[in-house]
């Protein structure tokens, strides 16, 4: 079996220096479709040095880290990269990632689920820098056709949407160029560049990271939601319940609990294909005001 659970489970955790500037943080906002209108003095905050913050979700990126792929190396693990999807990820803030820093990452396989017909793998990555704990970062990592060990089959909880109106709905347009943007902040898997490993992985075209719209999502609900504080963001996670092709139109729901600390629980969908699922289970939880 290409997987061996146990040994890639057991395996030592993997450390590494990594380092950030300025211009990643851009990079990535860019990637995630910020700086339009370029002018708009929110989104400066996104991609002008002299005024930016730093969107929690760069944890994902930051310094490439582990990585989706990189963790797909690991002891225990060989697998098609054809075969792979990302099945979800979380996020938790420690504290506000700063514009510039340098930091260890701690990565290692933190679960290995069976589920049948497919296995998904918990790809952990944790960082901190010489003030302490900056985020843990969790991939799930979907892999089709290695599954029916008899192993642990994981959780599989969902989050119901509230029965009531969102309380934001926006749409955020994906740009036809925006995957080959967005992988330039370190998620090279050609399943989102190349036309014919699409085609082996059983898509018509490439498709947008899911970390890609993991990112977008999480700009949408600082943007309208937070008023553009990032700071209150203490943790996000999301499933991805399908897949975005450049080109498209994302539709963001939203639905925000009162009081000082709170949460905005999300839905996100595909204009273009009758609103069809992209992100579910989504919720971000939030910090009180400072």
């Amino acid at each position: 079996m290409p997987i061996d659970a146990a040994k890639a489970v057991a395996a030592e955790p993997r450390s590494a220096e990594i380092g950030w500037g300025h211009k990643d943080v851009q990079l990535y906002h860019l990637g995630l479709g910020a700086g339009t209108p370029a002018t708009d003095p929110d989104e400066l905050r996104y991609t002008l040095e002299s005024r930016l913050h730093v969107l929690p979700s760069f944890a994902t990126v930051a310094g490439a880290g582990m990585g989706v792929v990189g963790g797909l190396s690991a002891p225990g693990i060989d697998i098609n990269l054809a075969a792979v999807l990302h099945g979800g990820q979380s996020i938790t803030l420690h504290r506000p990632i700063p514009v510039q820093g340098r930091a260890v990452t701690t990565s290692r396989v933190a679960a290995v689920h069976d589920k049948g017909k497919a296995a998904v793998l918990v790809l952990r990555s944790e960082a901190a820098d010489d003030d302490g704990p900056l985020w843990t970062s969790d991939a799930q990592i979907f892999v089709r056709g290695e599954g029916g060990w008899g192993g642990d089959r994981g959780p599989s909880e969902r989050l119901e949407l509230p029965e009531r109106e969102p309380d934001r709905i926006v749409e955020r347009p994906v740009r036809e160029d925006q995957a080959l943007l967005y992988r330039l902040s370190g998620d090279w898997n050609p399943l989102h560049a190349d036309p014919e490993f699409a085609k082996v992985a059983g898509f018509d075209r490439p498709i947008l990271h899911g970390l890609c719209t993991y990112g977008m999502t999480l700009k949408a609900v600082v943007d309208t939601v937070l008023g553009g504080d990032v700071a209150r963001v203490r943790s996000y996670r999301t499933r991805f319940a399908g897949v975005v092709f450049p080109g498209e139109t994302l539709r963001v729901r939203m639905w925000a609990t009162e009081g000082a600390e709170g949460q905005v629980q999300v839905a996100v969908t595909v204009v273009e294909r009758d609103d069809a699922p992209v992100l579910a289970d989504t919720l971000v939880s939030l910090a009180g005001h400072s």
